[in-house]
């Protein structure tokens, strides 16, 4: 008996370490904590999400350097950095390359002059996860499509270092940045005024209440509140 168990306690642990080995562990979610982690980038070592304060976050991994639709990316962010910067809003780019690679990818991207706009600077770190720890931990790594590289992935963070948002694309589409800028939009109107927004919602547009108002709210003067269905109520901000 106490040989058998003895087997079978080491199938189970080897087992446990195969999990491991593949990436079969449970991804953080929305509403949870983001996993903090040390990396190298090519504006030196950072430790995520800490070293970003109190800022919004983006963690934003792609497949490899020097490729077509990573590259077109990383551009458009580096392009829309302003945007990104009024709205409190900081990138860390991260996949499986060498920091060397980084290094002459942000070389070589920032001599381009894509879209007849010229030469742009590329101030976001690109980070180095050569031994899949931070992709195996925030379930970049996806079996069934490579095992070798990171997919697209989108965790958006908030400043108390909460996940807000998490989207993931195949290697073949490139993201749209507008979208993720409209989303940091929507989850920091959201946050600011305790209300949701609809379908295709744009800043600047009515938002959704929660719960209806009382009926000495509603009909308060230039309270900006409509009723599409008793179920629907909207709000003017």
């Amino acid at each position: 008996m106490k040989g058998t168990s003895l087997i079978l306690g080491l199938l189970l642990l080897v087992t446990i370490i195969q999990a491991q080995d593949n990436g079969n562990t449970r991804i953080p979610v929305i509403g949870e904590k983001a996993p903090s982690f040390t990396v190298q980038t090519t504006n030196g070592k950072i430790n995520f999400p800490k070293d970003f304060g109190s800022s919004w976050k983006v963690l934003f991994s792609h497949p490899a350097d020097f490729t077509t639709v990573c590259t077109s990316e990383i551009l458009e962010v580096s392009f829309m950095q302003d945007e990104f910067d009024k709205l409190n809003t900081k990138f860390l780019v991260l996949s499986v390359d060498s920091l060397d690679t980084h290094t002459s990818w942000k070389k070589a991207m920032e001599d381009l002059n894509y879209k007849g706009r010229g030469p742009v600077k590329i101030n976001i770190p690109l980070a180095s996860d050569r031994n899949y720890i931070v992709s195996k931990e925030y379930g970049m790594i996806h079996e069934a499509s490579t095992s070798k590289k990171t997919v697209r992935a989108v965790f958006i963070i908030d400043p108390d270092n909460t996940i807000q948002t998490i989207l993931y694309y195949p290697m073949s589409v490139g993201r749209n940045i507008d979208e993720i800028k409209r989303t940091i939009i929507a989850l920091q109107t959201v946050a600011k005024n305790d209300i949701s927004t609809p379908a295709n919602w744009q800043q600047g547009n009515d938002v959704l209440l929660h719960v209806k108002p009382s009926a000495a709210d509603m009909s308060k003067p230039d309270n900006g509140i409509y009723e599409v269905a008793w179920f629907m109520i909207y709000k003017k901000l």
